[in-house]
């Protein structure tokens, strides 16, 4: 017994060898391959590349912006609970940039009414914590008129206690430059019209006025810090991508609440039996409202043009427009034509909260960030939207 022992005993040192040999081996290769890192690169500053974080980037307007970020070698974080958003886009998304540290996905809820607040804002802080942000464009929000004068209190804890989250984890972790996503709606019904920057804000319902207290909060914290600060207020968004990836699909819920053109597009797919036009009694030539309808190309242009031109300590408030108005009977002449449907029109009370007309003065973006709204053809746009549609007829699926 005592010999058959001593014979087994190198047997054993030699395999406990050979192994060690070989894991030391396999971390020599693998550090010294290109995709292993002990961090992600994420969570690191590089020269010459600038992280973008973008709150809302599953949605419809952040989507669009995401995907031209990543065209102009952006690297970019998307934060989304998907309420509202839809993963679908964010794998087409993943599909066109699939290289190692290009997008990154993170799906968190910036503030739930009904998580505890401490909770919500520790997942945010430790998003913070863990990334390397040079800037935040913040789309994240709940975003229906309607549905804002029914849900107030949801709209003021999404919308303006989301951002004063975003904006401290921001200060914290010294991430120095904020483009927010503002509206219109900020302004309420002006007496005169265009709205320039100067028109005073009255907003008429809760999803204005929860954007103009995110405003406030912003730009008195901006007074007394060195961020870069950009709030873009958007006029009445439409179409899509022009190379047909991405596309505007609301989900099936919220379709009574959802913009004109995707109910035009229903209407026109018969997946709705017509379409409901609300109010033909105000004050305007055919009696519906008019609106500015900026095509969501020329928006994400600007969200760049503002990316670039921040600087710090500095504020930049722009209206996002075409500068021109057109009603909601022109609309759905131009969504007809574009669709070629024939479309059944139903012409009801008006909506709450809604206001007459509105539309821009976009002087002072075009003078200051060499900004023009260039898609302003109201049937192209749509045309282009009406592709996607159509070839999206369940949007990108299930979730």
């Amino acid at each position: 017994m005592d010999f058959g022992d001593s014979r087994r005993k190198p047997n054993v040192v030699g395999k406990f060898t050979v192994a060690a040999a070989l894991t030391v081996m396999c971390i020599i290769v693998l550090k010294q391959s290109p995709g292993f890192s002990s961090t992600s690169v994420f969570s690191r500053h590089e020269v010459g590349v600038t992280h973008v974080l973008v709150t809302g980037g599953a949605g419809y307007i952040g989507s669009h912006a995401t995907l031209r970020l990543l065209r102009d070698n952006y690297r970019v974080t998307i934060v989304d609970n998907l309420s509202r958003g839809n993963m679908g886009a964010v794998r087409v998304l993943q599909r066109l940039f699939p290289e190692p540290g290009r997008l990154q996905f993170i799906y968190a809820d910036l503030g739930d009414a009904k998580a505890v607040s401490f909770v919500s804002t520790t997942q945010v802080n430790k998003i913070f914590s863990e990334n390397a942000f040079d800037a935040v464009m913040h789309f994240a929000a709940v975003a229906y008129v309607g549905e804002s004068t029914m849900e107030p209190l949801r709209y003021y804890h999404n919308i303006t206690s989301n951002t004063l989250t975003v904006l401290e984890a921001m200060a914290a972790h010294n991430v120095k430059t904020l483009i927010y996503s503002s509206t219109c709606a900020t302004y309420g019904e002006p007496d005169t019209m265009p709205i320039t920057e100067a028109t005073p804000q009255n907003p008429i319902n809760p999803y204005g006025k929860a954007k103009k207290m995110a405003e406030d909060i912003i730009l008195d914290f901006s007074k007394r810090s060195e961020m870069a600060v950009m709030i873009l207020r958007y006029f009445n968004v439409i179409g899509s991508d022009p190379e047909g990836r991405l596309g505007e699909a609301p989900r099936p819920e919220l379709r009574e609440h959802g913009r004109i053109s995707g109910a035009c597009f229903d209407a026109a797919l018969g997946i709705i039996p017509g379409l409901k036009v609300r109010g033909t009694d105000y004050p305007t030539a055919d009696g519906t409202c008019i609106r500015d309808y900026i095509d969501v190309t020329d928006l994400v242009d600007a969200h760049v043009k503002a990316l670039d031109k921040a600087q710090p300590g500095k504020v930049g408030i722009y209206n996002v427009g075409t500068g021109h108005g057109r009603s909601v009977k022109e609309f759905v002449e131009a969504c007809k034509s574009a669709t070629g449907a024939s479309i059944k029109v139903s012409f009801l009370t008006r909506r709450p909260g809604d206001y007459a007309e509105v539309y821009s003065d976009p002087s002072k973006i075009h003078d200051e960030l060499n900004w023009t709204a260039r898609y302003t053809d109201l049937r192209e746009s749509l045309s282009t939207a009406w592709k996607w549609q159509k070839a999206h007829p369940n949007g990108y699926g299930s979730a």
